[in-house]
This record gives C-alpha cells, structure tokens and sequence, in this order.
C-alpha cells in the first residue's frame, strides 16, 4: 500500500516543530518584547523543520524575502523527502506573548504542492463560521447585518444570542456599529484570529462567526485548519495600492476581486498542528518549572478528520529550551 506523504508520523512531527517555538516564544511572556518573543518562536520553529525529512516550500511565512531573514515566503526547509507546501506563523500573537495575554499559539500546516493560496502579507476580509452553519450558504458580499439575520434564521437562535468576534481595529468601526445595531452581541480582540476562526468551531467557545480584516497568511492558515475540524471561511485580498497588485501578480493572482472559500484557500490533503504560548479557548498555555515544561498541542488532518491533542512534558536538563539570548 502506498504511503500516505501527510501521514500520521509526520503529524506528530509536525508538533514537536511547534512545541519548540511555543516553548522559546514562552520566556518571553509577559516581558514586553514583541520582536525577542517572535524571533525566538522563528529561530525555533526553523532549527525544527531542518530536521523533517520532507522537501518543504514556504508558501505562507513570515513574509517576503526582503522583508524575512528566515522563514519568508519561498524559503527551502527540510532534510529532503516528498514535496511539501508549508505555511506557518510561528508566533500567532506577539502583542499577546509580549503583554501576557490569551490565544497565542505557534502554527504550523502543510499540504501538497500548490496546496496553499501563494499571496502577498497584506490584508484580507474574512468570514468565518464553525461547522453547525456547515452547509450555509452565503454571498460573502452582502451587508453584514443580512449575515447576522442568516445567521440567526438558519441556526434558530435568537440574533440577540449570535456572538460576533472582530479584531478591536479603528479600520473595524463601522463594521463594529453595524452588527451593534442588529442587537448581536459582539466579543472584541486585540490580536490571533488564527485561534478567532478555530474559536467558531468548538461548541463552548462562545463565538459564532468570526468578521473583519486581518493578515491574508492568517486566513490561509485558518482555512487549514477548518478543513480539518468543518466549518467554512470566506477570504478576499484587499489591495492598498498598485505595488500589492504586482507582489500578487507575481505569486500568480490575476483576480484582484475574487473571493475565494475554504477549499480555495488550502486544498487537497491538509495537515494542521498547533501548540498553546499562553492560555487560550483551544489550548492551555505552555508551563515551566525547574527542570521540566508542559506543552499543550493538537495536531488535525483533513483526510480522517482526527483531532488529537497531545500533552507533553520536556525535560530540559536533556533538551534544553532554544533560547535567543
């Protein structure tokens, strides 16, 4: 029988390279440091994934090459092996990580080549929802508080009980009025609408549907992992001005207005692995005590539809935490 190339051995793989950066990006909890606790999480995450036997493209990175010393979008990482498209963050939440906050996490999500959409880090609008409004379907276009009512018709629960996540942005003001006055209730969040989207699928979150304008790698990454836990997201680029248009014409889009859907965004097998920085709704926060460290993390395929989570204790007088200082 033929080898599966996103089997279930790379998936556990897969955690131990996100493990690293939550645990690096984790010394730097609380202490105010944005970019020490990003580049801890990037130089982890990197040492990990040149160990993998695979041949890995990085499709959705930290950005693009002038831009990114490691990690950017292009850059050859693995020990060799079968093809692989990878997009990663290995920080979701920098702000959250530097200020001690909730729902950081290190991401990590591969596919076939050409699995992923290749497009420039700007913004995209996205709608998210969990897998109850699976087979909703809906003009991504329409106003918002049309949404809101869909929503709310297709569900039967009362518009008053729809919870609405929106990044807290001056960009979201507007949005934010309108779905006030629709008599939704709204939860606000500074930053990681990687874990927003996940949030819209498991059922005690709290969180319908997630709405606004946030990071285009984000929305490839958030598709990733709704195709493994259901649930749908719809995503369209938002050009600045003319340059964004020719960085996205070089990653191949000649659509500027399309809106592409869930299987658009990251198609064909999907892997999707994730572990906690700090407390969050999906996973607990990474611990540390005097010679050991706890990690929490799940690892999805969107072949079997598996969810397993995985809870691991590092003993660091062995394998000691890659630390950038």
């Amino acid at each position: 029988m033929k080898r599966n190339f996103l089997d279930r051995n790379l998936a556990l793989e897969a955690v131990r390279v996100t493990e690293a950066a939550a645990l690096s990006s984790s010394l730097f909890m609380g202490r105010g440091d944005e970019n020490a606790a990003d580049q801890a999480a990037v130089n982890a995450m990197r040492s990990y994934l040149n160990n993998l036997y695979i041949t890995g493209n990085i499709v959705i990175g930290e950005g693009e090459r002038d831009k990114a010393p490691m990690l950017y979008i292009g850059e050859k990482v693995g020990a060799g092996g079968p093809k692989v498209d990878i997009a990663l963050d290995p920080l979701e939440g920098t702000t959250i990580t530097a200020s001690g906050g909730e729902n950081a996490l290190s991401v990590l999500a591969m596919a076939g080549e050409g699995g992923f959409l290749h497009a420039p880090d700007i913004y995209m609008y996205k709608i998210a929802y969990g897998k109850k409004y699976q087979n909703l379907e809906i003009d991504p276009e329409s106003p918002v508080d049309q949404l809101v009512y869909e929503l709310s018709k297709y569900s039967k629960i009362k518009v008053e009980n729809l919870v609405v996540c929106i990044l807290n942005r001056p960009r979201h003001q507007n949005l934010i009025t309108l779905v006030r006055k629709t008599g939704a209730r709204i939860k606000l969040i500074g930053d990681g609408d990687v874990s927003a989207v996940i949030a819209t699928t498991i059922e005690d979150s709290g969180v319908d549907v997630y709405i606004g304008a946030g990071g285009s790698p984000e929305g490839v990454l958030a598709a990733a992992a709704l195709r493994c836990l259901g649930g749908k997201i719809y995503g369209k680029l938002l050009f600045s001005n003319e340059s964004d248009k020719h960085r996205a014409s070089d990653m191949g889009i000649t659509d500027f207005k399309k809106i592409y859907t869930t299987n658009e965004l990251a198609s064909g097998e999907v892997m999707f692995a994730a572990t906690g920085v700090t407390d969050g709704t999906l996973l607990k926060g990474v611990r540390i005590k005097s010679d050991t460290a706890t990690t929490h993390s799940v690892v999805m395929r969107s072949k079997t539809k598996t969810i397993r989570y995985v809870e691991a204790t590092h003993k660091l007088s062995i394998k000691p935490i890659i630390n950038i200082n």
